[in-house]
């Protein structure tokens, strides 16, 4: 399967900040890819990289096969739709004169009905001559969408297009985006919000502090986070002591509601979470298999991102961090 879009060993400092450190995935044709991770993560300027909009410290990208700079790099980009950071819209203009603009500033040439054809996909059919200025922040973001795939693009790039979105809005949003592979479009959608890049992308790539924790399918990802884990419930004043026990036995546990715990971790069985409560003198009233999730992989992921980060950071051996203080407070 052919990648349209590629980061190869890709770093971007800016000053003594590093925004994306040693970034290397793929973008395969025919799929909805997402990018995942916090604010903050290098999602927006790793796009910025690949669409020519800033340069690399370091290591490459392509698009459509091209890199940036190379002569026919301004083909490849008008072959592909973006909606960064929010569409630009003139708020006089209807929806299908805004369209009409764009398309004039890009020199696509977009008949009446192609336009009229896109607003319908996006669902402004009726709404083609209201001037953008009384819509709402969800028909801005579907009207964006429509500007994106004007050309016929064969990769959309969408910067957190569900944000600031009520529920209603995402679920759009989201639904718009999954039906593009079968427009022959692929798609790199970056978000934040897990559960989403779940529902609509076939793989991701998860981000933090600029770096790829993981990169996969979304089935492999959540495989990956290891045991789902379980739902205890116990008598609620034995909450606090149930949790605490589960604990000493090595097992994660976060208290709810109403005798409720969730316990993950190391466990095999239910065996590993009742034997232990038992011996303690508490009676299980449920235990309830837990649900694998992006989320509990996201989780597992960076956590063990998070530590491979201080192991490295941490001199070998904790001595020589007293002898290289010392020699410090002595210069």
């Amino acid at each position: 399967m052919s990648a349209l879009a590629t980061f190869e060993n890709l770093t971007k400092r800016y000053g003594s900040g590093v925004a994306v450190d040693d970034l290397s995935f793929e973008v395969p044709d025919g799929q909805v890819c997402g990018l995942l991770g916090p604010n903050g993560a290098g999602k927006t300027t790793a796009i910025r990289v690949l669409l020519g909009l800033a340069e690399p410290t370091s290591g490459s990208t392509t698009l459509l096969g091209v890199p940036p700079g190379h002569r026919t790099f301004g083909r490849a980009v008008r072959r592909v739709g973006t909606l960064i950071e929010g569409p630009a819209l003139f708020s006089r203009a209807t929806a299908r004169q805004n369209m009409q603009i764009e398309a004039d500033a890009l020199g696509l040439d977009q008949s009446r009905a192609r336009i009229d054809d896109l607003l319908k996909l996006v669902d402004l059919g009726g709404r083609a001559d209201t001037r953008c200025g009384s819509f709402s922040l969800g028909m801005k973001q579907r009207l964006g969408l429509a500007i994106s795939l004007m050309g016929d693009p064969r990769l959309v790039v969408l910067d957190e297009p569900t944000n600031g979105l009520d529920p209603a809005g995402i679920v759009e949003i989201r639904q718009l985006i999954e039906k593009l592979p079968e427009r022959g479009t692929t798609v790199l959608v970056s978000s934040h919000l897990l559960a989403e890049i779940q529902l609509m992308c076939d793989r991701a790539a998860i981000l933090q502090r600029g770096r790829l924790v993981a990169d996969g399918t979304i089935a492999d990802l959540i495989s990956g986070g290891g045991n789902a884990g379980f739902s205890v419930r116990v008598d609620p004043s034995l909450t606090e002591q149930t949790a605490a026990t589960l604990s000493r036995a090595g097992l994660r546990a976060r208290p709810g509601e109403a005798g409720t715990i969730d316990v993950t971790g190391e466990i095999e069985n239910g065996m590993a979470i009742s034997q232990p409560l038992a011996e303690a003198g508490i009676y299980v009233w449920e235990l309830t298999p837990g649900r694998a999730d992006l989320e509990q992989a996201f989780l597992r992921l960076t956590d063990e991102s998070d530590k491979e980060e201080t192991a490295m950071k941490a001199p070998a051996d904790p001595a020589l961090a007293i002898v290289g203080k010392e020699a410090g407070d002595a210069a």
